[in-house]
């Protein structure tokens, strides 16, 4: 609106009071809101668990106030508490736990859209956020779609942030530090998508220089040159976070991979190869997902370790088998939590700029 300006929030909490006395009120508190040992009919909120929901905005709805919403530090905060405190729960499903990381994280893109915050902090917060939705994601499993995660919405979820972060690099002068790596999962999260690597390649050439966004594009050639051996060669020197981001494609290139290699070695009396090749090649978690995947595909066994290419017996049905991609993904975590991995990346960057100022 013309001459309306930008409120900054106020909120010190994650989740503002009114909204937590309203949701308590309405029974709409989610069970990893609730003060811990509470018994009785109507729970009550702990302040300190309660995050923020998110709300549409709506035609003639009321903006909301500076003390209805959270300063970029207490966005920050909120976000740090997410991959620390409940995207690491074990006692609750991962579609449950992805569904609620998603509307809260949708909740802190809305309140820094809805205040005047600095272009760096702002960025800073987008990162972060988007991180950790790409990390709760990737933990989905292949029942997932059965559960309160809907993985359309989560897709679309993903693709929201990628949109905010990339308009806030668009608009500012920066310097951003992570911005090469974060252009970088938006290609692998794209991987093979025209209109990503055609945006990419506009970004400027220092950018593009840049380790991550070269090895994204690296990665994207081989993937759309159907160059199987140096795809699955980078996806496992990739990081953590760059292996969430391009694990929704992993199943497809193996199937690529797969119907390939029918296409070669099939014959009407059957050539075999063996499964640990399979594995190596593809990067498989193990013979058993070796097997699996040949069987998926309709392809018969020789025993436990060759798989046989008969012609007319290669099938593809339904969407490719995710796999738990431990070798590409879990392994990656080498130890530490997702918190460390969102946030600490965060700070030694701050300690190299406090360096390199001084």
């Amino acid at each position: 609106m013309p001459g309306y300006e930008l409120p900054v929030g106020t909120c010190p909490e994650m989740c503002p009071a009114a909204e937590r006395a309203r949701r308590e009120k309405e029974c709409r508190l989610h069970r990893f809101e609730v003060a811990p040992g509470y018994r009785g009919d109507r729970p009550r909120a702990d302040p300190h668990r309660a995050v923020k929901e998110y709300s549409r905005p709506a035609a003639g709805k009321a903006r909301p106030s500076p003390s209805q919403l959270r300063p970029p530090s207490v966005l920050l905060a909120t976000v740090r508490y997410l991959a620390g405190e409940v995207a690491e729960r074990a006692d609750a499903s991962r579609a449950e736990v992805a569904a609620f990381v998603a509307d809260r994280l949708r909740a802190v893109r809305l309140d820094l859209a809805l205040q005047r915050a600095g272009d760096s902090e702002a960025a800073v917060v987008l990162e972060a956020a988007l991180a950790v939705l790409l990390a709760v994601v990737a933990r989905l499993g292949p029942d997932a779609a059965r559960g309160p995660a809907d993985p359309v919405l989560l897709q679309a979820q993903v693709q929201e942030g990628f949109g905010s972060l990339r308009r806030c690099y668009a608009q500012s002068t920066g310097p951003h530090p992570r911005q090469a790596a974060f252009q970088g999962l938006f290609l692998l999260y794209n991987l093979g998508s025209v209109e990503a690597l055609h945006e990419v390649l506009q970004l400027p050439a220092a950018l593009r220089s840049c380790p991550a966004l070269r090895t994204a594009l690296a990665v994207d050639a081989a993937f759309r040159e159907g160059n199987t051996a140096r795809l699955f060669r980078l996806l496992r020197t990739l990081p953590y976070l760059q292996s969430c981001a391009v694990q929704c494609h992993v199943g497809h290139a193996r199937r690529r991979a797969l119907a390939r290699l029918a296409r070669a070695l099939s014959t009407p009396k059957g050539q075999t190869l063996p499964l640990g090749f399979m594995v190596h090649l593809l990067a498989l978690d193990g013979p058993e997902e070796a097997q699996d995947l040949c069987q998926t595909h309709g392809l018969p066994l020789d025993g436990q370790e060759r798989v046989v290419f008969l012609r007319g017996r290669y099938t593809e049905k339904g969407l490719p088998p995710v796999g738990a991609c431990k070798v590409l993904v879990g392994s990656k975590l080498g130890g530490r939590t997702l918190e460390e991995v969102v946030m600490a990346e965060e700070e030694d960057e701050g300690g190299d700029r406090s360096k390199s100022r001084a």
